[in-house]
């Protein structure tokens, strides 16, 4: 088969690769309909996360089974799937209790920029559609498996309500399906916090009724203007840099919650500056499995359409361009046809 490798910082190539095979009578082998580029996997073309060796890329599929292991019933081959990018058996302790990120036979994916993907914990990790989708709700089902549910989980973490107040900060793909989060969630006001036009206009027609084009401090100022001084009921924190934290922190009213779900890199918090801020603090890697039947019902009934974050198709066989797009800004999310 052919997939996506990286070999350095800037250095993705397409090549071929040893076709995937049933490792585990818990794995399943899935074709892929579609895969694409995210955001996260910038750090390491940027070289802000290491690459070691040479390995695979991608985390977010959907697709066909084509097999599966001894012990896989809840899926079968020829059905159309949504998965999540961390695995999970969906019976552990963690799991039960919805954090299924927080596996204890949690696997992160890694291979999915490839015409074909082993999936471990497929019983737990996959969920099929009644029916095959058509091909327009694809982009937005591939969204489901990581930018929406991990939107979701921002919205949630951050305890967005009917008629509150959210702040998004972030207008990559991760931010803007937070948006459609919050207006799902019922916040009355979202405030996306956005430097680009043309995300500004998707951040609108997902739901945002202001945007704030002001970052750092000024950012943190123009959000206390525009909510009394006080500061918003639920930010979502959708970067994962230092400056991006500090601001989500501090625009957050005292009682009110920050949700971050953008990965970290050099983000240390103030202790003393969070206990008399009365801001709580909550995030992680996105529990997606646990939202996919509802987003996927949300996606099928055209109820939310995430999968406009994907604003450059490209054959998989140029996949160093669609991340090359991404790192430039001439694109919000790279969708990868096999």
């Amino acid at each position: 088969m052919r997939g996506a490798v990286i070999h350095a910082p800037g250095d993705v190539r397409f090549e071929t690769l040893d076709d995937p095979k049933i490792l585990r009578p818990t794995d399943a082998i899935i074709r892929t309909a579609v895969t694409c580029v995210c955001g996260s996997d910038l750090w390491p073309w940027r070289g802000l996360d290491a690459t070691d060796q040479a390995h695979p890329m991608g985390h977010e599929y959907v697709g066909f089974v084509e097999e599966v292991g001894a012990e896989v019933t809840s899926v079968r081959p020829g059905q159309f799937v949504v998965g999540s990018f961390a695995t999970s058996d969906n019976t552990c302790a963690n799991c039960r209790n919805g954090f299924q990120s927080n596996c204890l036979n949690r696997e992160f994916m890694s291979t999915c920029q490839a015409d074909y993907v082993r999936i471990p914990n497929a019983q737990g990790t996959l969920v099929a559609t009644d029916e095959v989708p058509g091909e327009e709700f694809w982009p937005g089902l591939l969204a489901v498996s990581d930018v929406m549910g991990t939107g979701w989980y921002a919205a949630e973490a951050a305890e967005v309500k009917p008629g509150s107040t959210a702040v998004v900060v972030g207008d990559g793909a991760v931010g803007l399906c937070a948006v459609i989060a919050a207006k799902e969630m019922g916040a009355e006001r979202i405030i996306a916090m956005s430097r680009h036009e043309s995300r500004q206009k998707l951040a609108r027609e997902f739901g945002a009724t202001d945007i704030v084009a002001e970052r750092g401090e000024e950012g943190v100022a123009r959000i206390k203007e525009m909510t009394g001084g006080i500061g918003a009921d639920a930010v979502l924190e959708c970067v994962g840099t230092a400056q991006a934290m500090q601001q989500a922190l501090r625009s957050a009213r005292p009682g009110g919650n920050v949700g971050f779900v953008g990965v970290p890199h050099d983000v240390a918090v103030d202790g003393q500056e969070l206990f008399f801020s009365h801001v709580g603090l909550r995030g992680g890697p996105a529990p997606v499995r646990r939202y996919l039947p509802d987003l996927i019902d949300r996606v099928l009934t055209g109820r939310i359409d995430p999968g406009r974050v994907f604003d450059l198709t490209l054959p998989l066989e140029q996949v160093a361009e669609g991340y090359q797009a991404m790192d430039e800004r001439r694109a919000i999310k790279t969708l990868l046809t096999p």
